[in-house]
């Protein structure tokens, strides 16, 4: 394979590609060899890895790679993505890898890299002298002496950490999770017995080929088992987790998706409980009603660019307690400013506990406004597309954070282009359902026109 080809699985947060095309034991190792001499600080790197068959073998090869080097690993096993992060900055780290591809299907694999503080390496941040040296393979020359590899199951102390994050006692909630077949289902266990809660478990057992469905809680297609079980068995509500665990998605009583604005919300009213007047990070897809919410219940709402490396970089420069994105992933300053889904999961219960209502009613008092889901499309230049759409748009006001946002008194859109697909990514809010469906048409229309 090309360098050119192989650049191409270096994403704007973290590293994804193909099994045994793209990703295969050279490849990590090389990673592994430049991630030790990228890394700032001198000390050791925890090393994780997911469910996934390949994910043992490509992360013996990525710690092969930093002990080459001379730097000191932990290899903490088998985990979920967030206890990598929750390594790094417990045990002050210089750094830490996990091996997974998240909610992406079985046949790929990746890398996710944070250094020291708890910092996620990206494109931006890192990650593309990382790619420089691998693609170059430009090393130093190796150590003298091999770094040492120790094991060590984080799991106990993990658990007590996130416990810390139940601030109220909870409801004894009937709840169903679906753990997708991906790595929560092998963490949940140690923890649900201490909560107190009556759980239908689904797919706990991890397996890496997901033979019940692509363990990714944002399409609708793969919430179906869950929703028929909360609806069926008349459940307080259900939880989904992703492929790494990362990430999680609430059902409601009545069996609908709650979508990521809405989560942000929820969480966003528990902190701002705790800490009255304090900047809630969020991103540019949020929903206008979750902004206006914020600022209502006495909080700064601050707007990034979508991604982990912009929302956990904003919360440390304004000590933000929270911060979310609409996709599901929640951050949290008690967890060095790094996301969680147990964590988003439990402060969710806390909320819902000191609220005294059904979940659906709560998130009935969110919904001011009428959103689409996101919606994705093959442009062949997007460039173009966003130039075409400032210009039919030019009477309402315009940024360009993160792509192009346009905002009128009724209606109100974003435009992205993705960094990991050839597409581009729409996300449009209206006062009412005959708004929206109308400028959705005409903002389609618009990105759909021929040169």
């Amino acid at each position: 394979m090309s360098n050119q080809d192989l650049a191409t699985i270096f994403k704007a947060y973290d590293i994804r590609g193909t099994v045994g095309e793209q990703l295969t034991p050279d490849f990590t190792y090389k990673v592994g060899r430049a991630l030790a001499d990228y890394l700032p600080v001198l000390g050791s790197v925890a090393v994780g890895y997911d469910m996934r068959p390949d994910s043992a073998a490509l992360a013996q090869a990525l710690r092969d790679g930093l002990t080459k080097q001379g730097r000191p690993v932990i290899d903490i096993g088998r985990v979920t993505s967030d206890m990598i992060y929750f390594a790094v900055g417990k045990f002050g780290l210089a750094g830490g890898a996990v091996v997974t591809a998240s909610h992406n299907p079985g046949k790929d694999n990746g890398l996710k890299i944070y250094r020291d503080g708890v910092r996620a390496v990206g494109l931006a941040s890192g990650l593309a002298q990382i790619r420089d040296a691998v693609l170059a393979e430009n090393f130093k020359p190796a150590a003298t002496t091999a770094g040492t590899m120790i094991a060590r199951d984080i799991t106990k102390e993990w658990v007590e950490h996130c416990l810390t994050f139940v601030t109220t006692p909870l409801k004894p909630f009937r709840i169903a999770i679906d753990a997708g077949n991906g790595m929560a289902g092998a963490i949940l266990p140690h923890i649900l017995p201490k909560l107190g809660l009556d759980v239908k478990e689904m797919y706990f057992e991890p397996d890496g080929t997901f033979p019940n469905h692509e363990a990714n809680p944002q399409k609708l297609e793969n919430l179906q088992d869950l929703i028929e079980t909360v609806k069926r068995d008349q459940l307080d509500f259900g939880l989904a987790f992703d492929g790494d665990g990362d990430r999680a998605v609430l059902v409601d009583d009545l069996g609908r998706s709650v979508s990521g604005s809405d989560f942000i919300a929820l969480a966003a009213k528990h902190y701002l409980k705790l800490h009255p007047g304090a900047t809630i990070v969020h991103e540019v897809r949020t929903s206008r009603a979750a902004r206006e919410l914020i600022s209502e219940w006495g909080g700064q709402p601050f707007r990034v660019k979508a991604g982990r490396i912009y929302i956990g970089e904003a919360m440390r420069e304004r000590d933000a307690p929270f911060g979310g994105e609409t996709s599901g992933h929640l951050f949290f300053k008690d967890n060095y400013f790094a996301d969680s889904g147990l964590i988003g999961a439990l402060v969710a219960m806390v909320a819902l506990s000191e609220s005294g209502e059904r979940l659906s009613t709560l998130i009935d008092t969110y919904h001011r406004y009428l959103m689409i889901p996101e919606m994705n499309l093959k442009v062949a230049d997007a460039v173009d597309v966003l130039t075409r759409l400032a210009e039919h748009f030019q009477d309402g006001i315009q940024d360009r954070l993160d792509g192009l946002t346009v905002n009128y008194p009724d209606w109100w859109f974003n435009l992205r282009v993705s960094n990991t697909e050839p597409v581009v990514r729409l996300n449009l809010e209206a006062n009412d359902q005959a708004l929206l469906e109308a400028k959705t048409s005409e903002v389609v229309g618009i990105i759909k026109e021929e040169k």
